[in-house]
């Protein structure tokens, strides 16, 4: 199976999952105080539905199901799904029933705190939801934490971290005193809203001070190299078949040392190298000059000890030599911690990383509304692009608590049509002791679904502008 099928299947798997559970818990509540559920998708049936229990040809096999006060189905669009709760205001729009006489089994009829439970649900279930999988991922994998100092060859950074005082080789161990346990993508958070960094450079402790009002934890990702990166041997980690490197007989473990006469000792420098060919190169040139740029000569070694080879590569036309580098997992695999849970004790562990996660994500949220930001937010393209090509159950479990937590923060957030904008107005309601009026409640779902389009909208594209440009 392609790797693009791999990746559409998990992701359809992830939404399947937490859409069911996420109105589950509305469901639940609902349920559980006696309200009337008209409908239950995993979906949205906009004009018509791939499937339905008040279909003719299910309730022939289950007639019980027929006088079932549910109707339980799923729709053809895959941007979410729904429980229709009698009378409320939802995105139904049904606006005929709210006409109607109160009836005691409706949303409507029900003390405020009820109604506070039914629409918190979703995203109550959400979360836990995610502690639960983060602490069932710790007790059946346990954890792998590549500790700083371990990283013996230090980091590489780019022109914004040197000008801040790093240097390549340096290794952050402190951010305002406190010790930064192992390498993950949370450093970059740490060092983002950072005062103080205590790096350790040549064996010696020594602090750098941060800019006041910290740094754009944006950038510092989206920057191309990155705002630190670990520092790798310019190693060959594989060589693709019939690859102008497999040509020229390198192999995989070979060691780069030079290109174009400048010696190269880390995968930053080639790519230093390279970056500024490739810019050349797209530059408008005729053939010949095309060809020239492409001829490039290179120095290596496939084994150590040995005479290095000093060859020319035609590199193709994509400016590709056609090998895999060595990734930093590989050169460290040794050094790794790892660490196993018992059931028990992976729980609390597993609510600790999620609560981490979600203060995180919620910190990072502010960028949103930056033009950084609005330029990163992405659709189905992106966040299946999250999941990896080959299928892995502790990466695919991985990343739906993440998302997870993402549909909890999202649906909590104040927005008309969202679970948070209902739970606003019965605060409200809860405070003035009385109800925003029906017509008021349609407006508000109104403007709250032109909002959730218009995001969606520039989601989408996004993903054409990365995907087809």
């Amino acid at each position: 199976m392609s790797p693009f099928w791999i990746k559409t299947f998990q992701l359809i798997l992830c939404f399947a999952l937490l859409i069911v559970l996420h109105e589950g818990g509305h469901f639940f509540f609902s349920k559980l105080f006696k309200v009337r559920v008209e409908k239950f998708f995993m979906f949205f049936d906009w004009k018509f539905h791939l499937f339905s229990t008040k279909d003719k040809w299910f309730t022939r096999l289950f007639p019980k199901m027929k006088d079932s006060k549910t109707e339980y189905g799923i729709g053809w669009i895959p941007l979410g799904g729904y429980v229709k709760i009698a009378g409320m205001i939802d995105e139904s729009m049904d606006t005929e029933q709210m006409k109607q006489p109160v009836q005691p089994d409706e949303f409507r009829a029900k003390p405020v705190w009820q109604r506070f439970f039914i629409m918190v649900g979703g995203v109550l279930v959400n979360f836990v939801l995610a502690l639960f999988i983060y602490a069932m991922i710790l007790f059946t994998w346990g954890s792998d934490s590549l500790p700083m100092e371990n990283i013996s060859y230090g980091f590489a950074y780019n022109e914004m971290a040197q000008d801040l005082g790093f240097r390549d080789g340096d290794i952050p161990v402190k951010v305002d005193g406190e010790v930064i346990e192992g390498w993950d993508g949370t450093v970059y958070r740490a060092l983002s809203g950072a005062k103080v960094v205590t790096i350790l450079r040549d064996g010696a402790e020594m602090d750098i001070t941060m800019p006041e009002g910290g740094v754009n934890l944006l950038e510092m990702i989206e920057q191309d190299p990155r705002f630190l990166a670990v520092r790798v041997p310019a190693r060959v980690d594989s060589v693709m078949p019939d690859s102008p490197a497999a040509k020229v007989g390198m192999k995989s473990g070979a060691r780069i040392l030079e290109v174009e006469g400048q010696p190269v000792d880390w995968w930053g420098e080639f790519d230093a190298i390279m970056g500024r060919k490739s810019d050349v190169l797209a530059a408008d040139c005729s053939h010949e000059d095309s060809l020239r740029l492409r001829t490039l000569p290179i120095v290596f070694s496939n084994e150590e000890g040995t005479t290095p080879d000093t060859v020319v590569v035609t590199l193709t036309e994509q400016y590709m030599l056609g090998i895999m580098k060595m990734p930093y997992q590989v050169l460290y695999k040794d050094s790794y911690v790892h660490r196993d849970y018992g059931f028990w004790e992976s729980i609390p562990a597993g609510i600790a990383y999620g609560w981490e996660t979600l203060k995180g994500y919620v910190s990072d949220l502010k960028y949103l509304f930056s033009k950084k930001g609005a330029q990163s937010v992405g659709s189905f393209g992106t966040i299946g692009n999250l999941f990896p090509s080959a299928w892995n159950w502790e990466a695919f479990w991985n990343i739906t608590a993440f998302i997870s937590i993402i549909l909890a923060v999202m649906n909590i957030l104040p927005i008309p049509g969202l679970d948070g904008g209902h739970i606003f107005f019965l605060l409200v309601e809860a405070i003035t002791r009385r109800p925003p009026s029906d017509k008021f409640m349609e407006r508000a779902q109104v403007i709250g679904m032109i909002l959730l389009f218009a995001l969606m909208g520039l989601a989408l594209f996004n993903d054409a502008v990365k995907f087809l440009f």
